[in-house]
């Protein structure tokens, strides 16, 4: 059965923003989907969200579909290139994914990110452990510079989409692009 692992941004939940209406969408579809609570949602460290989805997902495969927003890209991420050879998963879709920031607006945002920027991500793992990827960007993204869409491109060989006046994809539905990952 297809499964999809929406994984939310810091701060949030999975009651928050387009999650429950994804959710929805794609349960309609068929999927079993499930939406974590990720740990210390406040203060995302990559220590203990990484080994949450290795403990969430018990037989990643074809079938398995990731959704990430913001530092859940990260995550995401950073689990596939934790995966063995014959653990590949369906596809990922990036939600506001990012390699770098802007805009945080204390330090105390910065010490939280630091170690999700500096801490390298080995890209060719991470691209043979997903059969396809999808990023979706905002032009006017807050935290999110635009260059990462060249970089999620570049890297990833993702399919990227660049919406218009979506802030960082906090509103309540997701619009174009979600479907192209399925």
């Amino acid at each position: 059965m297809k499964t999809a692992y929406i994984i939310h941004c810091w701060g949030g939940s999975p009651n928050q923003f387009w999650y429950p209406w994804l959710k929805k969408k794609l349960e309609k579809e068929g999927f079993k989907v499930e939406v974590p609570k990720m740990p210390n949602t406040e203060t995302p460290m990559i220590e203990e969200w990484v080994p949450f989805l290795k403990k969430l997902i018990k037989n990643p495969n074809k079938e398995t579909y990731l959704i990430g927003h913001s530092v859940g890209c990260q995550t995401i991420m950073r689990y596939l290139e934790s995966l063995k050879e014959n653990e590949k998963v369906g596809g990922v879709l990036f939600v506001a994914g990012w390699f770098t920031l802007k805009g945080l607006e204390s330090k105390e945002s910065e010490d939280i990110a630091r170690p999700w920027v500096e801490t390298e991500i080995d890209i060719k793992k991470v691209k043979s452990n997903a059969n396809k990827f999808v990023a979706i960007f905002s032009d006017d993204d807050p935290f999110v510079p635009i260059e990462n869409e060249k970089m999620f491109k570049t890297k990833l060989d993702a399919k990227t989409i660049i919406l218009k006046k979506q802030d960082h994809f906090v509103g309540k539905e997701l619009g174009e692009g979600f479907d192209e990952i399925f």
